[in-house]
């Protein structure tokens, strides 16, 4: 006799195994809502390797003139311009970026 207990998989409704939805319809949303939402991560991230892209051209461009890779002045702006539009997490939206975009310093 086997002393090992075996644990079953917790059940999920057919309706809608992996949404957390309890009706046909929620899950339907919920999946819709996903895949705009994928579509816009896909989007964002394309986006964020473009900028990554125009500040690597900024920096060189301000090295090869003898000025230093980051504009603190310019930073500042762009802190605030997140914050205004976003609140608190803009800020730290906008520093991800900036970090991102700074590239090996």
């Amino acid at each position: 006799m086997s002393t090992e207990t075996s644990i079953a998989p917790a059940t999920a409704t057919t309706d809608a195994p992996d949404t957390g939805a309890r009706s046909p319809e929620a899950a339907g949303l919920i999946t819709d809502a996903r895949r705009r939402i994928d579509d816009l991560d896909g989007r964002i991230i394309g986006l964020v390797q473009e900028r990554m892209a125009v500040s690597a051209v900024i920096q060189r461009e301000r090295l090869t003139s003898g000025g230093r890779r980051v504009n603190l002045s310019r930073e500042m702006e762009i802190l605030a311009h997140y914050r205004d539009q976003l609140g608190k997490p803009g800020t730290a939206l906008a520093m991800t970026l900036l970090e991102l975009s700074r590239g090996q310093i």
